[in-house]
């Protein structure tokens, strides 16, 4: 029985929120043909024959390339526009509610690799952070499983145009503007997290809190 080809699936410790999502139950459809596995460290992701590196906010040196077969990152833009951190928080607050997602192989630059698959992600504009997040892991499995399914065979596209990209966020970001309306500022309380970085603004040199959620129906 031939063995199995080893797959790694790296998160960011600090920014691992798809690990609810993407695990062996997940993937159960290729336990059978690959051998995964699941980690937070880096150093001690070696001899991979596949590792995807899913949102990482660090980047990954010359040495960690070098001692995997194939290493890949899914990026949600439409690259090279919109490389760089939190690209589906820009773009909603850019009043956009599609994006297109990218399965790129690594490289020394910053989400600048080789196109290998697409997929869009699709809003309907009411979502709050735990829906969009929910929705964009699902397209993050689709494409992961759609690589998986047919390798070893693959194409890849250079991309194409002028790049642009997108700074990071920090909490500071959730600020609101107290003389600004709601419904101007819907897009920025959407994306929003209640709990790592919560909208605020700031009234008679106090700052004040504030939680978002909503209906069910």
């Amino acid at each position: 029985m031939s063995k199995k080809k080893k797959i790694a699936i790296l998160f960011d410790k600090k920014n691992d929120w798809l690990i609810s999502y993407i695990n062996k139950k997940t993937l159960k459809g290729f336990v059978k043909k690959y051998d995964i596995s699941f980690h937070k460290n880096p150093n001690l992701v070696k001899n991979f024959e596949i590792v995807f590196v899913l949102g990482f906010t660090r980047i990954l040196g010359v040495d960690f390339l070098s001692r995997n077969k194939i290493c890949m990152v899914i990026h949600e833009s439409n690259l090279p526009k919109g490389r760089g951190f939190s690209p589906v928080q820009w773009q909603i607050l850019a009043n956009k509610n599609t994006f297109t997602n990218c399965l790129i192989l690594m490289n020394r630059g910053i989400d600048s690799g080789e196109i290998v698959l697409k997929n869009k992600i699709v809003l309907d504009g009411s979502e709050l952070y735990e829906e969009i997040r929910k929705k964009q892991a699902k397209k993050t499995i689709d494409l992961v499983k759609k690589f998986l399914k047919t390798y070893p065979k693959f194409k890849v596209k250079k991309q194409k145009g002028r790049a642009t990209y997108f700074r990071k966020r920090s909490k500071e970001d959730s600020e609101l503007n107290i003389n600004k309306s709601i419904k101007k500022q819907f897009n920025l309380m959407r994306i929003a997290n209640n709990e790592k970085w919560p909208l605020y603004f700031k009234y008679r040199n106090k700052t004040y809190f504030l939680k978002i959620n909503k209906t069910k129906k």
